[in-house]
């Protein structure tokens, strides 16, 4: 991209399309061929932060010790760069490069970033306003291609729908280094697990019936049954957008179940798209998503990057203790029972493995955080083999064919300093599930018994 510089007058052609933890995401609705089809990621600063020193730090010393191996990364003068060099020189080779876009960094100014704090400001969800607004203080922002489109069908008007699903881990962790009492985890899911602590904290207004492990099962029938679960309790896991424009699914912390007005828009918005009877076209919708996940194997290798973590949190924790050369908090909570093997043995090994352990932990991180973008299109031909650069997916209930095309994104490096966060939630998530089944055995027990005590 040839070099620019956004100003102020700019500022209104980029509009609201979402956000994360981290940034905003803004979609170019102007003229410029530039931008065209590109969306632009924005960092954001906590509200309590000291002039967004926070969000827009240098890596810490114990970072660049453990990102050495990539001397452009560790010499970068912001953790921007940082971000798109991470993508580009860590998550692309892991993910495949067809599907992860590092993009392009562009000059903005302040004023530039000012006018697009006012401008989205009111389509924000409340609470991430209160949290957390554009960082003024960055110089640059990141430019990638818009995945729910295709850009030569945006210039021609021609229809494209996408989905955005948030896979969350897909295997369940068989470290030595989990405790006895948490043995939990090596049966329930981390997502079914988390739900709870959500749902006792009114995150969610109930649970999820969706199982990371069909998603990632490559069945037919479990893909399926996944992505009909995301579908009914979409959460924050599943969007739908057609030609860039969000058609189903929240902005915000999550949807509630799909309610009859709510599928009824998405049913209505799925005919420009496929050619279903009337009240098919969202289950023909849910048989492509399947087939293309199934099909297409992306997830495969997503799911080989989220296995690099081995240890689990319980074991990666007193390997971070090594890296950053304190004494291990975990160890002094610990009973002197559980301070015998295998803790013991991790903080006897070598700096190297230690920061090998934490590393792949947080590349894991990454992977299990990120989210999936699949488009499509109907062909005019309904050719298999029309010669497109994209892949095709053949739909038998409407004897459609589609191009597709697959990209991760959300792929930001996960700061060190979060891992003892990742501790505490962890914690946290096993808690609350046990203490949750535990409550439901007894309410079990009660209802079985009448005013006597005696069972009936």
């Amino acid at each position: 991209m040839e070099k620019v510089i956004l100003e102020q007058k700019d500022a209104v052609d980029w509009v609201f399309r979402g956000e994360g933890a981290a940034n905003l995401v803004l979609a170019y609705s102007g003229s410029s061929p530039l931008f065209m089809g590109k969306v632009m990621r924005i960092l954001k600063s906590p509200r309590n932060a000291k002039n967004g020193v926070k969000a827009n730090g240098v890596l810490t010393t114990h970072e660049r010790l453990l990102w050495r191996d990539n001397e452009e990364s560790t010499a970068s003068p912001n953790r921007e760069i940082v971000q798109q060099l991470y993508v580009k020189h860590v998550m692309s080779p892991l993910l495949g490069q067809k599907h992860v876009d590092p993009g392009v960094r562009v000059l903005v100014t302040k004023e530039f970033l000012e006018s697009v704090e006012k401008n989205v400001t009111c389509h924000r969800p409340a609470w991430r306003v209160d949290s957390s607004r554009v960082d003024t203080n960055c110089d640059s922002v990141l430019i990638i291609s818009d995945h729910s489109v295709f850009p030569t069908g945006f210039l021609k008007g021609e229809p494209c729908i996408t989905v955005e699903i948030k896979p969350k881990c897909g295997f369940l962790p068989m470290s030595r280094f989990i405790a006895e009492e948490n043995a939990v985890k090596r049966t329930v899911t981390r997502f079914r697990m988390h739900q709870a602590l959500k749902l006792r904290n009114q995150e969610v207004p109930e649970y999820s019936e969706y199982n990371p492990l069909d998603l990632f099962s490559g069945s037919r029938d479990r893909i399926c049954k996944a992505i009909e679960a995301l579908y009914a309790t979409p959460q924050n896991n599943f969007r739908v957008f057609l030609n860039g424009s969000l058609v189903f699914g929240s902005l915000g912390r999550g949807t509630d179940s799909s309610t009859i007005l709510v599928c009824e828009a998405l049913e209505n918005a799925l005919k420009k798209v496929i050619q279903a009877d009337n009240g098919l076209c969202t289950t023909s919708f849910i048989q492509l998503v399947a087939e293309t996940v199934y099909t297409s194997g992306v997830l495969d290798q997503l799911l080989e990057v989220q296995k690099l973590d081995t240890c689990d949190i319980e074991g990666a924790i007193h390997a971070y203790y090594n890296v950053i050369s304190e004494p291990c908090m975990v160890c002094r909570e610990l009973s002197k029972d559980k301070l015998s093997h295998p803790y013991a043995s991790l903080h006897s090994i070598p700096l190297d493995e230690s920061l090998k352990i934490v590393k792949d932990y947080l590349i894991a991180a990454t992977a299990k955080d990120c989210s999936l973008m699949i488009s499509f299109r109907p062909t005019e031909d309904g050719d298999l083999l029309s010669g497109s650069s994209h892949c095709t997916v053949y739909l038998g209930s409407t004897n459609q064919v589609f191009e597709y095309k697959v990209h991760f994104i959300d792929l930001d490096l996960k700061p060190l300093k979060k891992m003892e966060d990742y501790y505490e939630l962890d914690k946290k998530i096993v808690s609350c599930y046990t203490q949750t089944v535990k409550n439901e055995h007894e309410a079990d027990k009660n209802v079985g018994m009448d005013a006597n005590g005696s069972v009936f």
